[in-house]
């Protein structure tokens, strides 16, 4: 089951791909940490370290994932045309 379905590409997103190490997603909303974390590892073949959650005002759902190796986050952003 797909969870992911893109990168958000804001200000404070970009941000967070360089200070943090730090990418964000918007999942369906009825996805957990677990199945997020799971999706991500498969797909990008990189060990996530950490995810926090949280629902927008117009409903949607931010998965701001944290990832082991520095530097992850940019490669994985790179490799999606995000940034």
């Amino acid at each position: 089951m797909k969870n992911i379905m893109y990168i958000l590409n804001t200000e404070k997103a970009n941000n967070n791909i360089d200070n943090q190490n730090k990418l964000t997603f918007v999942v369906k909303i009825n996805s957990t940490k677990k199945e997020i974390k799971e999706e991500i590892e498969k797909e990008f073949n990189a060990k996530v370290k950490k995810i926090t959650t949280c629902v927008s005002m117009s409903g949607e759902k931010k998965a701001i994932v944290r990832f082991e190796k520095q530097g992850e986050a940019a490669n994985i952003a790179s490799k999606m045309k995000v940034v």
